[in-house]
């Protein structure tokens, strides 16, 4: 069962809304090959907002993807794409509509 996700929101430099856009669809190819992420969502929340749910099944599960490729790639482009750090917060599932059912 799901229980526990992270909740990342960043803003994206002028001009560079588009670099962003470009770095979530290759976090979108990152995602599908971590096999502990099942839940993940690039985020477009105003024009120059973006962020990123993902959840997952356990806390293992949560902090192999923050110490992971997706989380890696979001720091070390932090400086170039975004006016200040990524905000990332731990959050808690409470329910969950499963899709298959």
């Amino acid at each position: 069962m799901i229980k526990h996700a992270l909740f990342a929101r960043f803003e994206a430099k002028p001009g560079k809304e588009a670099d962003v856009e470009a770095f979530l669809d290759m976090g979108l190819t990152l995602a599908n090959q971590e096999a502990t992420t099942p839940i993940w969502f690039a985020l477009q929340l105003s024009a120059s907002t973006f962020g990123v749910f993902d959840a997952f099944e356990d806390e293992a599960g949560r902090q192999a993807h923050l110490n992971g490729p997706i989380a890696q790639a979001l720091m070390a482009k932090a400086d170039e794409l975004f006016v200040g750090p990524p905000s990332i917060e731990k959050i808690e599932v409470l329910g969950l509509k499963n899709l298959a059912t």
